[in-house]
């Protein structure tokens, strides 16, 4: 099942809970939240405050990208803020089992993000503590860039690892992703859609949902099965 998940990084944060209301009604699934800390990635965005002050206002899944280092320490407060699911960059995460254990026993979904030149080796043995991947179409850290070709190749094969192992584990994809390529990570294999400045730099972004659904479940790689 294909779902969108408007970030909230390119939103207007003047008017934040208005943005993100307009991206419900026009029946976005997830509202996807990058967290950065200057550190792993340049840029600085949001804490755990700013999405518990949120909470109160969408019913949409909170879907959290912790691009951060020592997400643990983090974990507790932004389950606490409201997040339904934390993804970690794994080129940031020291004990990588270890993490996503502590973000499994707080009753939270599960993610793991990979940069664009992070190879799939290795993931496979995590596999069963996640309910996502995330592959990186462009280097993580500002909205707004191009996407990145070369990564539809890795979400096939993580497609194809996937259903080897018969695991239901969605492939998000997250970075550049507009009308123009969501067709190619869709029949590739993405399920879950990241998209920043396509919907929020639309003059109305609850209709740039919609647009971006109806393109994705044209190319749906499971409906062509």
């Amino acid at each position: 099942m294909i779902k969108i998940a408007p970030s909230i990084l390119s939103a207007d944060f003047a008017r934040l809970a208005e943005d993100v209301r307009r991206v419900e009604v026009g029946g976005a699934d997830y509202l996807h939240i990058d967290v950065m800390d200057g550190h792993f990635v340049p840029t600085i965005t949001i804490g755990p405050l700013v999405v518990a002050a949120l909470r109160p206002h969408s019913g949409l899944f909170f879907d959290v990208h912790l691009m951060i280092e020592h997400p643990d320490r983090y974990v507790d407060d932004f389950v606490k803020a409201g997040a339904d699911m934390l993804t970690v960059s794994l080129e940031a995460v020291r004990h990588l089992d270890r993490t996503l254990r502590l973000i499994r026993a707080r009753g939270v979904r599960c993610g793991l993000a990979l940069n664009p030149a992070t190879p799939l080796t290795g993931i496979e043995y995590v596999l069963p503590l996640l309910d996502q991947v995330l592959l990186m179409t462009v280097n993580p850290g500002f909205g707004g860039q191009r996407f990145i070709e070369e990564v539809v190749p890795k979400i096939t094969s993580l497609r194809v690892l996937l259903t080897r192992k018969q695991m239901d584990v969605d492939i998000q994809v997250d970075g550049g992703i507009c009308a123009e390529n969501v067709s190619r990570v869709v029949s590739a294999g993405a399920n879950v859609l990241v998209a920043g400045s396509a919907v929020f730099g639309a003059s109305d972004p609850g209709l740039a949902v919609q647009k971006l659904r109806r393109i994705a479940n044209e190319s749906d790689f499971f409906n062509e099965k």
